[in-house]
């Protein structure tokens, strides 16, 4: 599954190289923009693969639908910091504007994500550093999510990463612990 397909380009290179002819992935690609999901199925058809393409907002009306079912998620969110006016924009601005540190949308996906992962699924997602990588997988730690900083690319204008999560039973068990202990003292 896909969060803002924008082009099609990453659904569209998934399908073609999980493609085989004994297992076929059932694909999803969400994007808030219409014409974005107009261009990820023209991509899609040039490459002869398909996916269910759904306009709306991260995942709205997906959720009891996909809920704890998806083992790759995918997302290139808005992460450039912008005004918070800027966010869920109207044309080609809604694909950056990430609002305050670009965290915006980004701070919406995390709990779509935690939804709709299956316990074995994996969530890719490409943040700048602006938006506090290191905070982001803090935060999904509190969840029960390991990560990984898979790749990191700079240019001279920003510094993007590739961060990787995954469900983690040690993290689940620290914080069943730490919520245990946490009671114990306040009592």
């Amino acid at each position: 599954m896909e969060i803002g397909c924008g082009s099609g380009y990453v659904i569209t290179s998934l399908a073609v190289m999980l493609g085989d002819e004994e297992f076929v992935p059932y694909y999803i690609a969400t994007d808030i923009n219409p014409h974005a999901i107009k261009v990820t199925r023209e991509t899609m058809d040039a490459h002869g693969v398909y996916a269910e393409l759904v306009n709306t907002d991260i995942t709205s009306g997906l959720e009891k639908r996909l809920a704890r079912s998806v083992d790759v998620l995918v997302v290139n969110p808005p992460y450039v910091p912008t005004p918070e006016d800027e966010v869920g924009c109207e044309g080609i601005m809604s694909a950056w504007a990430g609002g305050e540190n670009g965290r915006s949308v980004i701070d919406k996906i995390l709990p779509a994500a935690n939804n709709l992962l299956s316990d074995r699924g994996w969530l890719y997602m490409v943040t700048l550093t602006a938006n506090n990588p290191s905070e982001i997988c803090l935060e999904m730690r509190k969840k029960g999510y390991a990560s990984r900083i898979i790749l990191q690319r700079s240019t001279e204008e920003e510094s993007l990463h590739i961060i990787k999560f995954w469900r983690d039973s040690d993290s689940q068990l620290e914080l069943k612990n730490l919520d245990y202990w946490t009671k114990m003292v306040r009592n």
